[in-house]
């Protein structure tokens, strides 16, 4: 009998990868290969017009963030998964939304930081890989190096690019992580998604508070509130404040008007359900958090990476947008002399805001 052929051993492989990943917890996993010429060029497009605001590093490492064999030397494939991370019911998100009193905190961030649980899981499935062929290349990512992961995603099947620039599954949503194994296995590639179902929708573009997503598929970072709130270090624009709303870290709102998220289930990763009441935090009771506080109350979550200033600068924003009340007043006024510059600006601001001096 003659040995298998390298393509169908290449198949067999491959279909245990997607095996071995949902047995690890992945909500899919799929293979492509490594060609973006055409999301390169979108994205030179896209930086030309300096929608990337402050975020340097999205320009730095030049073509190596969409050439994955030069970031990585013999790339041949890589394999991209999901891993769904909704905490609870939408209709338990839009509840705090709407509550002007109460502090939204993007759903991504409430439960314990993603980076290290997909590292390790995408490890776990890597060195799955490797006891069962034997030693060879391969990278692990998760939003922690230059990779178009979302376009790479779309080429493996996972979902298409909606309007909002997030990546979409017909059957899950939006609601979910990428990570990525950059491997110089030559696997078969999954059909890549094709068909874009968005149709005639718009509205993720109508409900976006600060019309960052200034065309179908093109969004302005300078203006969405999660670069507003996580990624800008100085000063947040004063004509975007009163729109910012209650939101002191990230924004859901194009995830959640989205008709392809009424398929979405909540996760169930322990690591990923809501901590310490950030679901239904109030922002007065955020405010008062001294640095000790915030340091223990966002230890193993996202959010400590802005920082405690960054964290004091929100919600001063978000306060000035609270009801008008006495509470509110006397606590920015109590906080102002103590704070450092780029707090107290905005504490000032929400003082004039609470005062009635500024509309």
């Amino acid at each position: 009998m003659s040995p298998p052929e390298p393509v169908a051993l290449a198949t067999e492989l491959a279909a245990a990868i997607k095996h071995w990943g949902v047995k690890l917890g992945f909500g899919q996993v799929g293979i492509t290969g490594i060609d973006l010429g055409a999301d390169e060029a979108r994205l030179a497009a896209w930086l030309a017009q300096h929608y990337h605001g402050d975020m340097d590093w999205l320009a730095a490492h030049g073509s190596r963030r969409s050439r994955p064999a030069e970031l990585v030397p013999d790339t041949l494939s890589v394999i991209s998964t999901r891993f769904d991370y909704l905490p609870e019911a939408q209709t338990d998100a839009w509840r705090q939304l709407n509550d002007p009193a109460g502090a939204y905190i993007s759903r991504y961030a409430v439960g314990r930081d993603y980076h290290k649980l997909l590292r390790r899981r995408l490890q776990r499935l890597a060195s799955r890989i490797e006891s069962a062929i034997g030693p060879y290349g391969y990278r692990v990512f998760t939003d922690s190096a230059p990779v178009m992961e979302k376009p790479l995603a779309r080429n493996a099947g996972l979902g298409w690019l909606g309007k909002h620039t997030n990546l979409i599954d017909r059957h899950t949503g939006s609601w979910f992580f990428l990570g990525e194994i950059y491997t110089d296995l030559a696997l078969p590639s999954d059909p890549p998604m094709t068909r874009n179902h968005c149709g005639s929708c718009t509205r993720c573009i109508d409900i976006c508070p600060t019309g960052a997503i200034v065309a179908p598929y093109v969004l302005d970072a300078r203006r969405c509130i999660s670069y507003l709130t996580i990624e800008l270090k100085g000063s947040i624009p004063h004509e975007l404040r009163p729109l910012i709303g209650n939101r002191v870290y990230g924004c859901d709102d194009c995830q959640l008007v989205c008709p392809w998220n009424r398929y979405a289930q909540p996760t169930t990763e322990p690591d990923f359900q809501p901590r310490h009441g950030l679901t239904t935090a109030r922002l007065l009771d955020l405010f008062a958090w001294d640095e000790t506080t915030f340091l223990a109350r966002t230890e193993g979550s996202a959010i400590r990476r802005i920082g405690y200033e960054r964290w004091r600068r929100n919600l001063a924003v978000a306060l000035g947008n609270a009801p008008r009340s006495l509470a509110v007043l006397t606590a920015l006024k109590a906080a102002r002399d103590a704070s450092p510059p780029l707090v107290q600006e905005h504490i000032d601001w929400a003082i004039a805001r609470q005062s009635g001096i500024e509309d």
